[in-house]
Order: C-alpha cells, then structure tokens, then sequence
C-alpha cells in the first residue's frame, strides 16, 4: 500500500485517453487532429473582435478552461496560468500501476451546457470526447440495506417506489411537476448564465423564487411530497454535491433532479479527465497559451483596474483578468488590501465556505459487483450527520459516503480483473480544527474497516494502491480557504446577488468564474458561470454574444442540432 498522504503524482506528466473497451470506436487521442464533423472548420477559429486585446485566465478548473475558450473563439488572446504541472482544478486526475483516478467531479448532467463551449468555438463536443450514458444515474444503499436505483425514467422510479409507500409513488408526478417551473427558471431562462451584480436583479429574482416556493430549503420542500425516509433522502441530497446542506440550501437547486431527468447522466470514457485535455486541445488549437508550473502570486491594480497578473517571477500585461482560483484566496492573497472596499479581510473570513471531503482513491485486484458506477453508502443518521459537518464542525462516529466506481462502465480504467474507485466523505472544513496528521490513518482503516464489514469482502487484502486527500490538501495543493471542497456554501444569503459577483465589485477589468461565483458549484454550474462571466466581459468589451438570448436554455443534446449562429460566424 503507498503513502496514505499523497499530493497528485507529479511524475505521471500530460494524462493520456485510456484504452477503449473491446468493440467500441476510439475517440480522437489527445495528440492528434479531431476528425471533423461535415461543417466543422478545419483550423483556429479565432474572432477579430477582440482587437489585440489580452486576457490573463489564472487555474484551469472547467470554469477557467470553459472561459478561456470562448475569450480566445471572441478574438481575446488567452494566457492561462495554472500552479500545478497538468491542467484541471479540482478535476486532477492520478494514475498509479495501471489504475486511472478521476481526483473530483465524476459524472456529467446537462451535455448540452458543455457542448455550448466547443460550439461558440465552431466545433463539436463529440470530435473531442465520447460520452457514455448511465444507468443507473445512482445505487443508493440505505443503512437498513435497502436500495434503490435511482433513474431518470419516471415509471421505473415509481415502481421502485412502492416497495416502500404507495402513497410516495402517487405523489412523484405532483413532485416533479412542482420542480419543473424551477428548472424553467434556472435553465430555460438562462438564469444561470445572466449575472446578478445589480439590487435590481436581485429585487426581480425574488418574486419569483417565491412563487415557486424555491425559497424553502430543499429538505422542507421535498419532505412535503415524499413520507419515507428513502425518497425524502433521493430527492433531497443532490445540494451536498454542489456543497450545500439540503436542510438550508434554497429549493432552486431541486432543478438538478430534474436536470438530470431531461439531460441524462454520463460519464467520459477514459475518465473525466479527457474533458479537461479536449478544453486543453481545443483551447491551443485556437491559439491561446498555457503555462503550467506557474503559480500566480499577485493581480497588479493600476488606478483601480486590473492591468497585469504576476506569476513565476514573471509579469503577464492583461487588458482583463479572469479569475477561476478560489474566491478568498484571490481577494485576500492575490490583490492588495488597498484595491478592496467591499471584500475586505474581514469579509473574506466572514463567508461560509463550504464543508470538505475526505477521499480514499483505492485499486483493488478483485472488483464488487454490488456497486454501481455511482454507489451512496448512507448511515441511519442524516440530519444529524450534517448538522454535524455544516454547524458543529465535528468529526462524528459515523459517516456516509460516495463511491465513484468507473471501472463498472469504462475497465480501461483499471487493470484487467480490477477494480479503480474513490471514496468520498463529507466532512467539516479546517474551520474545525481538526488535526488531519493525526487522524489521516487511524480514519482511513476506519473507513476501510467499514467497508469491509459492509460488504466489500477481502477489501484490504486485495487493495494494491490506496492514495489520500483530505482538507489540507484542498488548502495546499487549491489554494482553498479553510481547505473547502465546493467553494462558498449556496444558502440563500450566498445565492444570486449574494454570491460573489462574476465582475469584480472592487477591480475594474478583474472578472470571477468557477465554483465560488454565481451560479456555483458543480459541472454545469461552473460551465454555466463561464457564459455569466464572458456575458460581463462581452458587455464591457463589445464583444459578440456566443449564443441565442431569444433560444431557451437546455441540457439534453439533440443529435441533429445545428450550431448557433454565433458559431457559425466564429468559424468562418
């Protein structure tokens, strides 16, 4: 077993796709020319509308690679700086004898919001990446042994559903109707892609959220449709994967169950990572520039606007600079203290970050059928449990956890016969002060103990690689306040308006995108504050619109779609 504390392996270099699965195509390798759809241009697609002009991206999770394609397909010529040695984020990947670890996000829902960047840049999503639909989306194990599978077709979920209550079934269409109207809101709308930097925006958002009720916390919500505990949890824990606790994030994020429901759930074949090298790809083939190894250590302000990003020792002059680096470590560490009225210290310190997570990246020479590609393992206790996490910041007896099994859908990313999953589990932020060097291994057999005694028989016996992250690795290796995990937690009072806006409120010509800006965490989300942010840098800048404001917003891909308009002028 290796080093149960470990950074992401810096020797593994630029990650490579891994092998398709007998019988299927291979998607185009990272190397070489994607072959082209019947109307894709051929080469660099770059506007001429941004006039020379210069933007400085600093890290490269989805948000700052989603950005920095449509600035570079605008014309804007993109430098992109990013501290570690490979491109991603939060979205690292970490190979080890032959087993392929996506480090963070591990599904895609809303296919259509990321095919929207190579659109805006003249191509298509699938001359890049090949995606591959699950189903289940989730296996869900109750502490009582139960499960259900969680799906997005409606009649299979309602038979699964009374198993448990006749009366919950019923009440499933009456639940998706109520939630519909929100996901109108949010992504028909395009309210996640339009910034909330105004009091009026806010004022108008109001009215609304109340009439769909999306003010309620989504637990209160969903508990006033479904009795037993199983369908209250499935239909009330997406918020913990963007960060929040269901019992006090807002109902406006009740439209990711049925986002989910309209888009799907995929995953990329070779591991999610391969999203990040087709951004990379995509992203040069333009002609923007990617530094790597080049950790920013100040955002130089000029008469109060951004004018050049210091970084490696070196000076890159920036007509705009984007940020997609944690939200308090850009105010506080990146810009001086006199160049910020409004995110002082002190505001900084005061927002609410979210909780962290503490992750197990096991290689196993044996693989578990009983779980899904997406697996939840809960404990009896839920509220509790987060109360304990989000309020008291405690590390409590008793966990539940995720496990991200890739292996069941893609086996290139294993040895042949093995298995490649992580483990997450929620747990409280640095805020706790929690000694992590102290309780790193005695949690980790914990957890494999449970594991074990679970189901998961032989586990550590046949464990042949076991890698760690918890929150001081999120601190150190992010540049994550409080060693969060998701960025600023999305209750109502960091929702919208409240959030950290997309342009800066303090620099002129220094922008936000990514997990800790509206519309906030998750996969869609920061691809959704992508098209926020470069909407406040088009506006300031003149630049044209990358897409339809007139076209409601989706997340389910067409096949036959045709490329906006935008897209079109892009590429010739």
């Amino acid at each position: 077993m290796s080093s149960p504390a470990i950074s992401p392996d810096p020797k593994s270099g630029p990650a490579s796709k891994a092998a398709p699965a007998s019988g299927q195509a291979a998607p185009p390798s990272a190397g070489a020319a994607p072959a082209p759809s019947p109307d894709a241009h051929p080469g660099p697609a770059v506007r001429v509308s941004g006039d020379g002009r210069r933007a400085v991206v600093i890290g490269s999770g989805f948000g700052g690679l989603a950005l920095a394609v449509r600035l570079q397909a605008a014309g804007i010529q993109v430098t992109l700086l990013e501290k570690r040695e490979k491109l991603g984020g939060r979205a690292y990947q970490l190979k080890d004898r032959g087993y392929v670890f996506d480090m963070g996000p591990s599904l895609i829902t809303a296919p259509h919001i990321i095919d929207a960047v190579f659109q805006a840049a003249g191509r298509r999503m699938e001359d890049y990446i090949e995606l591959m639909p699950l189903d289940p989306y989730y296996r869900i194990y109750f502490h009582d042994g139960t499960h259900i599978d969680y799906v997005g077709d409606p009649d299979r979920m309602k038979a699964q559903m009374r198993q448990f209550s006749e009366e919950d079934a019923d009440a499933f269409d009456d639940f998706m109707a109520k939630a519909q109207p929100i996901y109108d809101a949010v992504i028909g709308d395009r309210l996640g892609s339009k910034p909330f930097d105004t009091v009026k925006s806010m004022v108008e958002f109001i009215p609304k959220m109340i009439q769909l009720d999306a003010y309620r916390p989504v637990a209160n919500f969903v508990n006033r449709y479904f009795k037993d505990f199983r369908h209250q949890f499935v239909y009330s824990f997406h918020p913990l994967f963007v960060g929040g606790n269901p019992f006090h994030t807002p109902s406006v994020y009740l439209m990711i169950p049925y986002l989910e429901r309209r888009g799907g759930v995929w995953f990329s074949r070779g591991g999610m990572y391969t999203l990040v090298e087709a951004l990379e790809k995509l992203l040069t083939e333009l002609g923007g520039e990617i530094r790597t190894s080049c950790e920013v250590s100040s955002i130089g302000v000029e008469d109060g606007r951004a004018t050049h990003v210091v970084a490696g020792g070196e000076r890159f002059d920036a007509d705009l600079v984007v940020s997609n680096g944690d939200v308090g470590h850009t105010y506080r560490d990146l810009v001086e203290p006199r160049h910020r009225k409004k995110w002082t210290d002190r505001k900084v310190a005061k927002v609410d970050y979210s909780m962290s997570c503490f992750l197990l990246y096991l290689g196993t020479r044996r693989q578990y059928p009983e779980l899904e590609h997406h697996t939840l393992i809960l404990t009896e206790r839920y509220r509790g449990l987060l109360n304990d996490i989000f309020k008291k910041k405690i590390l409590p007896d008793d966990f539940s956890m995720y496990l991200h099994v890739p292996t069941r859908t893609d086996p290139s990313m294993a040895p042949e016969g093995c298995e490649s999953m992580y483990v997450l589990i929620p747990v409280a932020n640095l805020e706790s002060g929690i000694d992590w060097e102290e309780h790193r291994e005695a949690f980790t057999e914990k957890v494999l103990e449970f594991l074990e005694e679970w189901g998961m028989e032989g586990l550590r016996e046949d464990l042949e690689v076991c890698h760690v992250m918890d929150p001081t690795h999120f601190r150190d290796d992010l540049n994550s306040t409080v060693g969060n995990a998701f960025a600023v937690v999305p209750k109502f009072t960091q929702t919208a308006w409240f959030r950290p806006h997309n342009r800066s409120e303090d620099v002129d010509g220094l922008y936000l995108v990514g997990a800790g800006t509206h519309p906030g965490a998750g996969v869609p989300g920061v691809f959704l504050s992508a098209e926020t942010t470069y909407g406040c840098i088009a506006a300031d800048l003149g630049l044209a619109d990358q897409w339809d404001w007139n076209e409601p917003g989706r997340v389910e891909l067409d096949p036959h779609r045709a490329r906006h308009e935008a897209a079109e002028r892009t590429a010739t």
